[in-house]
């Protein structure tokens, strides 16, 4: 009886599986490539992300970075929404 009610739930789980589009999954790769390039770009700037503070002496290409970050993220949200196959 119980190996029957286990069956009834793996069966049950994979038939939702196959239910769900991937937009959360495309969402979520394109966040990581967005972090990945401004990593780059914040190498490049000679800083380190997550360390700079919004201020009046931070330099132009950190800003630039982050310019280019949240474009970047805004993108991601079509393909958080997008339902692939």
């Amino acid at each position: 009886m119980k190996f029957q009610a286990i069956l009834y739930y793996v069966v049950l789980f994979l038939m939702i599986i196959g239910l769900t589009n991937a937009g959360p999954l495309a969402y979520g790769i394109c966040q990581t490539g967005c972090n990945a390039v401004v990593v780059a770009c914040y190498t490049g700037a000679g800083a380190t992300f997550g360390t700079v503070t919004a201020g009046a002496g931070i330099p132009a290409a950190i800003i630039g970075c982050n310019s280019a970050l949240g474009v970047c993220m805004a993108a991601c949200v079509a393909a958080g929404f997008a339902p692939t196959l």
